[in-house]
């Protein structure tokens, strides 16, 4: 028909790497406080805390004709209290590129690799129990069952050796996704 809605582009391609503009910066920022703050209720109004102040922002970034576009999906990891022990947390996808076989993974896998490179002997995070199915086919583990900020929660680990070390995350990887039928 002539006058059908026209559907959103959702790119194919994305750029997984380390946050290093500040637009990429506040686009993590804003699609976390979107996912974790407007749609899931778990934070009132802003969802940072100390962490940020050393952790490393990882992005997703949309393709448009071969520019970086914007933000699509992020992740946060950081170094922990023990000697060699890393965390992930704050994984968020845009809610239009869910439909996406990999972007969430291509997030995880940038996060484990590029923690492995900095010395990690162990990564772990605290991952949402409805989640827990994706992270496991990913040769994550599950600790145990917790709570957090009032939602069910698995403390799990990676098994570092499905995750070789990347040493550039700033510059990342390109990656292709599928849409799920």
């Amino acid at each position: 028909m002539m006058f059908e809605p026209v559907q959103p582009y959702i790119s194919p391609q994305h750029r997984v790497k380390f946050a290093i503009w500040p637009w990429e910066r506040e686009g993590a920022a804003r699609l976390r406080r979107a996912v974790f703050c407007d749609e899931q209720g778990i934070f009132d109004g802003d969802d940072r805390d100390a962490i940020d102040d050393r952790a490393v922002t990882i992005v997703a970034l949309s393709d448009q004709c071969g520019w970086d576009d914007e933000v699509v999906g992020t992740v946060r990891i950081h170094s922990g209290d023990a000697p060699g022990e890393w965390w992930g947390s704050r994984l968020a996808v845009c809610k239009e590129y869910r439909r996406q076989a990999g972007l969430g993974t291509s997030l995880i896998r940038l996060a484990v690799s590029s923690a492995h490179a900095q010395g990690a002997t162990r990564f772990l995070a605290n991952v949402q129990s409805r989640n827990v199915l994706l992270f496991q086919r990913l040769h994550w583990t599950s600790l145990g069952e917790t709570s957090f900020h009032g939602h069910p929660h698995h403390h799990m680990q990676a098994d570092l050796s499905f995750y070789p070390p990347i040493l550039d995350g700033a510059t990342g990887f390109v990656t292709r996704t599928a849409e799920i039928a």
